[in-house]
């Protein structure tokens, strides 16, 4: 018989960093999750990823307090951020540019990303990642 599923949770926790501190322990305490059960097993899905990136996790828990995760790549504008040698966005992102990348980073991103995202070629996932570049005051060359 199917485990009966209570919900489930979004989190984003950087990769290999997981702790009972907030906002992990907590969110997942008050839905009766086994708060070092979840750490030890989201640190050991991501020790193989850059330590401190950001990931977007989606936790389904079942009524006997058992759960499944599932661990995304980080989001677009981590690795943009990351390529372009920056710390935040463009306050004014159409009038001001902030960094530049080269169309092979852009390619490299699109290929990092390509399960997480909505398209059917690698050049699609690029204009995804493209139009998220633009709206950060980033451009590509």
């Amino acid at each position: 018989m199917a485990k009966k599923k209570i919900g489930s949770l979004k989190l984003q926790v950087k990769a290999g960093q997981a702790n009972p501190s907030p906002p992990v322990g907590p969110a997942l305490g008050q839905r009766g999750i086994n708060i070092m059960e979840f750490c030890k097993a989201f640190n050991a899905r991501t020790q193989d990823m850059e330590p401190g990136a950001p990931c977007p996790t989606v936790i389904t828990y079942y009524q006997d307090k058992s759960f499944t995760m599932e661990i995304k790549t980080p989001p677009a504008t981590y690795f943009l951020k990351k390529a372009a040698k920056i710390n935040s966005g463009s306050k004014t992102p159409s009038r001001e540019t902030i960094g530049t990348i080269t169309v092979k980073q852009l390619r490299e991103i699109a290929e990092a990303k390509m399960k997480d995202l909505n398209a059917n070629s690698v050049e699609q996932a690029m204009k995804i990642i493209l139009g998220s570049a633009s709206s950060m005051g980033i451009e590509v060359k």
